[in-house]
């Protein structure tokens, strides 16, 4: 009696045990399917502007809105004179419409007495040239045309890098593949296998002066100097088996 119920018991007992190695092996690749390595990774890239623009303005002011429009003109020979000499004709200068304003008298009482001191006459104007290093040089030499008359206000330049779209891609790639690079270097650390990416996400771009430590959450688009460098960050999540 013993040896008919034997038999079905040793396979009952066997079956529990291969069900449980087999619930255990699932559950363990489970568990290393869900196992993830997160990773920051980062690239900077150095580069120089190749398209600088110079801004500025020219006024005059006279008792009269037709003498300030008038003087506001008689000083833009001068003007035309240097920026000849420095290689662009005349029609390459921009220059903005201008605008007037004036100065109003007030009493003692700060009421207004109707009565107009001066009126004023200003332009803004704007040239542009692939050679930066002399739009740098216009900037500090411009305003000595003071001495000729002409009352110009120059603006700080500013300096671009047209094919940066396709810098910034190239500089995300090498930030992920950085990302990719400390991945496999922890893994392998710990005794493991770098899996396939899972997500990355990436920072935004920090584009600043030549060693400089300038970072903003909402990133940073630096025009003020000639040679430049951007950053990029890149988060990434790696499976690890």
């Amino acid at each position: 009696m013993k040896n008919n119920f034997l038999l079905p018991g040793l396979f009952l007992s066997f079956a529990i045990i291969i069900s449980a190695l087999i619930f255990s092996n699932a559950w363990q690749k489970h568990l290393n399917a869900n196992q993830t390595l997160s990773v920051v990774g980062s690239a900077k890239m150095e580069f120089t502007s190749d398209l600088g623009y110079l801004r500025g303005s020219i006024a005059a002011s006279s008792a009269t809105a037709s003498g300030a429009f008038s003087a506001l003109n008689a000083q833009k020979p001068a003007l035309f004179a240097y920026f000849n000499d420095q290689g662009f004709v005349k029609n390459k200068v921009n220059f903005k419409p201008p605008v007037m304003s004036s100065t109003q008298e007030y009493d003692e009482k700060g009421r207004y007495t109707g009565k107009v001191l001066k009126y004023t006459y200003s332009q803004n104007f704007e040239v542009s040239s692939s050679d930066v290093k002399k739009i740098q040089d216009m900037s500090t030499t411009l305003p000595a045309l003071i001495e000729k008359g002409v009352f110009v206000n120059v603006f700080q330049p500013s300096y671009i890098f047209t094919e940066l779209s396709k810098l910034k891609v190239d500089v995300q790639a090498l930030a992920a593949k950085d990302a990719m690079s400390r991945a496999k270097k922890i893994a392998e650390s710990t005794g493991s296998d770098l899996g396939e990416i899972r997500k990355a996400r990436m920072g935004v771009l920090q584009i600043t002066p030549l060693n400089s430590t300038l970072v903003s959450d909402y990133g940073v688009n630096d025009t003020t100097s000639i040679e430049k460098e951007i950053t990029a960050v890149v988060s990434a999540s790696f499976s690890v088996q």
